[in-house]
């Protein structure tokens, strides 16, 4: 094998690695919000697992990359190691899909029809339709069909050069020589391990081990032994995403690990003594790539069969290996392994913003409270929890920073844009709410009070903003657009409110029923409430703008609302439930 031949193999292997990296970005592209939908749907039910990890596997056409994503969602506290073990078990069997795939550069035929299935034939069709839609598609999902179709072009293309730089190796007596070390089933063994592992692909070693098939003198006695060793090897990966994690993301490979030697362990002996005591006729003749893809295959649907009625004992092996440790693990708000799964990170980055929201409603809640009743204990709370609300922001906004980086979908890349403004308004409110709390404080220490109409004025709109808060996070929560057409009547009738109390409240000062100390108070307290009302007409805008891309915020929010006669009804309705002028207490508020 002369030095241009290295070169054209090193080249094909380039081409193969860069084909399976497009390909599958494309498919996930497509996947889009999907993935997040059947993460939610998944139970701790081992059947749905299993269907779960071979199809997302498919998807992505790499078990090591699903099994690094397994990490980031235990690491972040989304999944229970439990629920993964039926996920890696699936995933190995969904990269069987690859050898089936790399398989048809084998075909070998004189009739027409079946030489069209060589990849050499319909590969340069399928890159020019991919580069045609990906030019003239004005559709993001129909520009990622064409991504995969180039992605797989490039990919059979890579697999071709590989073929094509092992052929002379069939007329070197050292070639030939060498093959005889492979029939030790150890060697064999040990060399697809460690090949996977240096190239951290068993996609990529499997289709080495496939293009030197095509060349000859590989037997199924040889590729059997290697193809198991390519299923350890393929773990480096998940081990080494395991560094920096906490103990649970930890079992994860070591579930990993443990599966994949578990098979090999196990059908490798059984093998070797049933072909020992009943020789097998296959095990001398020579493998071609249909027939390492039928080994792959056979082989994992077995390693499936013998663990999965121990996926219990497989989850206590791995805790064995990875024992709790003293020193508690740090809580991760969001693992940036995501990243590799911008669905999945996604979907985290939503879940984190209503774990925010919440805490920023405690905050507003009990803020309010105060300032009729101060409580030291649940003042140091709100304190506690604003400083959380501070970190939120900051580690999601990071987080979402790069994920915005990353190739997304336009529904995934308008998703972010959402939860950006989102986490934003809601580190505003909760920032008005500790506002409201030092106003309290400020209250309690100079031992004075509101006067009684500001005391009946400011419950009105407190309940009102509770109302107008309480809707705006529902509708965030459920991406419900007529719940989200409520916020702004009713941010309108608390505006109006607020500048009737402010010209009501000037009064009373020219008149001497508040001092000036107590007037900036309150007057601060009706700007901390309207600024709520107005971050919460924002959270409600970008719902609607989610649901209707053509959306502009600012036409919408200043459009001509005379002439809507839904938001005249429901303004008019919210007007009459919220009035200062009539003296009802809300003892509620």
């Amino acid at each position: 094998m002369d030095i241009f031949s290295i070169f054209t193999l090193c080249g094909g292997l380039a081409f193969f690695l860069y084909g399976i990296s497009i390909m599958s970005s494309g498919l996930e592209k497509i996947a889009g919000g999907r993935l997040e939908r059947i993460l939610k749907k998944m139970t701790s039910n081992p059947i749905k697992s299993l269907i779960f990890g071979a199809g997302i596997t498919a998807a992505v056409q790499s078990s090591s990359a699903v099994t690094v994503m397994l990490v980031g969602l235990v690491n972040s506290g989304i999944m229970k190691l439990s629920q993964t073990v039926s996920v890696i078990i699936g995933s190995n069997i969904g990269t069987t899909i690859t050898a089936w795939i790399l398989s048809l550069s084998g075909i070998q035929s004189s009739n027409f029809f079946i030489r069209l299935l060589k990849p050499e034939s319909f590969s340069p069709i399928m890159a020019l339709i991919g580069v045609v839609m990906i030019m003239a598609a004005k559709s993001n999902k129909r520009k990622s069909v064409g991504t995969v179709l180039i992605g797989f072009a490039i990919l059979m293309f890579g697999m071709e050069l590989m073929s094509g730089s092992m052929r002379p190796l069939a007329d070197m007596p050292s070639f030939q020589q060498t093959l005889v070390a492979f029939t030790n089933p150890i060697l064999g063994l040990i060399v697809g391990l460690v090949v996977t592992m240096l190239i951290q692909s068993s996609a990529a070693s499997l289709g080495i081990l496939q293009a030197l098939s095509m060349v000859g003198g590989i037997t199924y006695g040889m590729a059997i032994p290697i193809i198991m060793g390519q299923n350890i090897g393929t773990c480096i990966s998940a081990v080494l995403s395991a560094i920096g994690v906490n103990t649970a993301a930890k079992r994860v490979s070591a579930v990993h690990v443990i599966y994949n030697v578990l098979g090999a362990a196990i059908c490798l002996p059984v093998l070797l003594i049933w072909n020992k005591i009943f020789p097998l006729s296959f095990m001398p003749q020579n493998i071609n790539p249909v027939g390492i893809a039928v080994v792959h295959t056979i082989f994992n649907l077995l390693a499936a069969l013998i663990a999965f009625p121990l996926i219990k004992l497989i989850e206590k092996m791995a805790i064995l290996c990875v024992p709790d440790k003293k020193v508690k693990d740090k809580n991760v708000l969001i693992d940036e392994r995501l990243l590799m799964a911008p669905a999945f990170a996604i979907a985290e980055c939503y879940r984190q913003t209503i774990k925010m929201a919440e805490l920023v409603e405690f905050n507003f809640i009990n803020s309010t409270k105060m300032l009729k009743s101060y409580h030291s204990k649940k003042a140091e709370q709100i304190q506690n929890n604003e400083i959380k609300i501070d970190m939120y922001e900051d580690k999601l906004g990071a987080f979402m920073l790069k994920l915005s980086t990353k190739e997304l979908t336009e529904e995934d890349s308008n998703r972010i844009s959402q939860l950006l403004l989102a986490i934003g308004d809601y580190e505003r409110i909760g920032d008005h709410a500790s506002y409201m709390l030092k106003i309290a404080e400020k209250l309690k220490e100079s031992e004075k009070k509101l006067s009684s109409d500001a005391v009946e004025e400011l419950k009105v709109i407190v309940h009102a903003v509770s109302e107008i808060f309480t809707v705006s996070l529902e509708a965030y929560k459920t991406d419900n657009v007529q719940l989200a057409q409520e916020v702004e009547p009713l941010e309108a009738v608390i505006k109006r409110i607020i500048r009737k109390v402010k010209n009501r409240h000037i009064q009373r000062l020219k008149d001497g029923l508040c001092t000036a100390e107590i007037s900036f108070l309150f007057s601060d307290l009706l700007n901390d409430l309207r600024r709520i009302a107005a971050h919460c007409g924002n959270i409600a805008t970008s719902v609607i703008q989610l649901e209707d891309k053509t959306i502009d915020k600012h036409e919408y929010n200043h459009r001509n609302k005379d002439e809507d006669i839904e938001f005249i009804s429901k303004y008019e309705n919210y007007k009459s439930i919220y009035s200062v002028s009539k003296k009802k207490s809300l003892e509620n508020a």
